[in-house]
């Protein structure tokens, strides 16, 4: 859920944005699979009417033409419907960039925009504070394989040098294409988690996300209970090695990996912990709804657009859940209907670019996936209730994505309730879904804070595990 773009995508498309703006061209660079991919856009205005074409000069591709460019204050939104795209960003006055995220289909990713290509190029080699430059332990490349998907995952183990291990965690990455370091803008979370936690005599293992990097499998045709077995694989995989079968096992998630840690641990009882960061705790649709309504915010809509944009972002996530059984194809049916009487009121206020046709399509690809449909039908109690390991959660008080103050309660009220006596819920007042100390939570903010990951938050969770009876 960090990569959160895809959780308030529509609530963007029903609310309207009035207009002032950023004029000139911008260069960025995706990361896609493992492979780079440059992007221009080519920000104009002509009267009131502001517009884009884009560039993408690896593929031979100049002046795409763009649907929608909307500009409200510092906030950006660009929508290519015709190739399923859109950009959504904030202007940083004082760094001269853009962060934003890039959308297109189901696939959703940080993207920083720079004001010239020499920029884009140097600092796309930037590395944080935290990025460790020296390993102090021993490190293994490894690959196991998911017998369920048939998949291979390709990740690493980490273990301490002087061999005093009692326990090893598996790093369990967040929603969206990931490789073994949770990489985005930068940051690299699970590579200074992994030297954190290892440094402090914990072993890890990390790996690619199925059909990422070094791991095979199609991770777009993936669920959340798909990557629930890539996690089970693992641990398989710990306890067949006669020199970790003897370790105490954790899962750690973050955002949708906390979610996905209650499944795996609420089955496998080789599983003696887990860590939640910034999990959820209440059902989907609520996470959603509240992710929707804060996003907006921090965008500068007023009270009145967000109330109108929720009803009909709630209309259309009640229809999804309640027919969660149906075909696709059924389903699509009365997803479109809906849409289409959502949308046709806004044609006119958009003059018809993007064609309703265009945004329902647009839309489709995401809300009919199997991901989304799997994904937003989920309510982690009915897992949760099941754990009765070990569990810490932790959150930041101004994380935009997971409401800190509804989710932990929820996790903390339901594991309780089902017997667990061994909870223990940590907010860290001001820090944002990544646990950096932030201003506001925006997903703009990520890149432009140096700190990967607050080091209280990571001597919290050591000093948790190695107290572990």
């Amino acid at each position: 859920m960090k990569k959160c773009s895809l959780l308030f995508a529509l609530t963007i498309l029903f609310s309207g944005a009035r207009a002032q703006g950023i004029l000139r061209d911008w260069y960025g660079i995706l990361s896609v699979s493992g492979t780079s991919l440059h992007l221009v856009f080519h920000i104009t205005k002509v009267a009131d009417k502001y517009s884009t074409t884009m560039d993408s000069p690896d593929q031979g591709a100049n002046g795409i033409p763009i649907d929608s460019t909307q500009v409200k204050g510092d906030n950006v939104t660009i929508i290519g419907s015709k190739y399923g795209l859109k950009y959504s960003g904030t202007f940083s006055a004082d760094s001269n960039k853009i962060f934003g995220t890039f959308q297109q289909g189901a696939y959703s990713t940080a993207l920083t925009l720079f004001p010239t290509k020499t920029t884009v190029v140097t600092e796309k080699a930037k590395t944080r504070p935290q990025d460790p430059t020296d390993f102090p332990y021993k490190q293994e490349e490894v690959r196991f394989v998911n017998p369920v998907a048939k998949d291979t995952l390709g990740g690493t183990l980490t273990l301490p040098s002087d061999g005093k291990v009692s326990r090893i965690v598996i790093l369990i990455t967040g929603s969206g294409p990931q490789n073994r370091n949770e990489e985005l803008l930068d940051h690299r979370p699970f590579l200074v988690w992994s030297d954190w936690l290892t440094r402090n005599g914990i072993a890890v293992l990390r790996y690619d996300d199925r059909g990422i990097a070094k791991s095979t499998g199609n991770f777009k045709t993936a669920t959340s209970a798909d990557f629930a077995d890539d996690v089970e694989a693992a641990v398989r995989y710990i306890k067949s090695r006669s020199d970790l079968s003897q370790l105490s096992i954790g899962l750690m998630g973050h955002s949708e990996g906390g979610m996905i840690a209650p499944i795996v641990a609420s089955r496998d009882k080789d599983v003696k912990f887990i860590v939640l960061l910034a999990g959820p705790g209440v059902p989907i649709v609520d996470l959603m709804l509240k992710q929707n309504e804060d996003q907006m915010k921090l965008l500068g809509n007023s009270n009145a657009d967000i109330t109108k944009a929720l009803i009909k972002t709630k209309a259309l996530y009640k229809l999804i859940v309640e027919n969660a059984a149906l075909p696709t194809a059924e389903l699509k049916i009365r997803v479109d209907s809906l849409l289409y009487r959502q949308l046709k009121p806004l044609e006119a206020e958009n003059h018809g670019k993007p064609s309703i046709e265009e945004n329902i399509n647009n839309t489709d690809r995401v809300l009919l996936g199997p991901w989304f449909r799997y994904f937003l039908a989920f309510d982690p109690r009915d897992y949760l209730a099941k754990v009765k390991c070990p569990v810490l959660a932790l959150d930041g008080s101004l994380d935009m994505q997971v409401n800190a103050e509804a989710n932990l309660a929820s996790i903390q009220k339901t594991l309780i309730a089902s017997g667990n006596k061994q909870v223990q819920i940590v907010e860290f007042p001001g820090m944002n879904h990544l646990f950096q100390l932030a201003k506001t939570g925006s997903v703009a903010e990520y890149s432009q804070i140096e700190t990967t990951v607050d080091p209280v938050v990571l001597k919290k969770v050591s000093d948790w595990i190695s107290k572990l009876q």
